[in-house]
């Protein structure tokens, strides 16, 4: 059974946790350099700054368990704006990532569902992400999902350099 919960601070080291083994299963075998991993994943997913992530209130988490384990999450930034949508009134799916042994489990789909909901709630037109142009069984689950491409832009971690494509879903249908 999937279960789905809005994350409080309390929840940072579950998260950090999530995120260092989700981001690494993703995108690990593209660094060449392991350090330029490694950096990232102590910069970006330590527990503090996850703390104080959790406490702005232009974020919101939600943290996915299957039977009782923590096995995903997922993090909407509110009033983001994209240089590829004109309207103000959109946010950002900024984060989703589920373990791959639990990928087959179907926990995205709730997880992204509880998300949209609250983005929908919140008065939002449209919500936007960005997702790895190579990673194929994701673009196909957001697109399968109602997101439409927009367009390319680059992202740099130390060393490596990323194309990635921005989607984006109407939320007022």
């Amino acid at each position: 059974m999937i279960q789905i919960r809005e994350a409080t601070t309390n929840d940072a080291p579950l998260i950090a946790l999530l995120a260092r083994t989700t981001f690494t299963d993703t995108f690990g075998h593209y660094f060449n350099d392991p350090n330029d991993l490694e950096t990232y994943l102590d910069h970006t997913f330590n527990v503090s700054k996850l703390k104080t992530s959790l406490t702005k209130a232009n974020n919101i988490f939600w943290l996915a368990h299957y039977n009782e384990i923590p096995v995903g999450y997922a993090k909407l930034k509110l009033h983001s704006p994209s240089k590829f949508i004109s309207t103000a009134t959109c946010c950002q799916l900024q984060k989703i990532y589920v373990l791959k042994d639990y990928l087959s489990k179907k926990v995205g789909g709730p997880l992204q569902e509880t998300l949209l909901e609250r983005a929908k709630k919140e008065g939002f037109e449209k919500i936007w992400l960005s997702v790895l142009k190579a990673n194929a069984r994701a673009i196909r689950f957001y697109e399968k999902n109602g997101f439409t491409i927009l367009g390319d832009h680059d992202f740099s971690i130390g060393k490596e350099d990323f194309l990635f494509q921005a989607m984006a879903k109407d939320l007022q249908q």
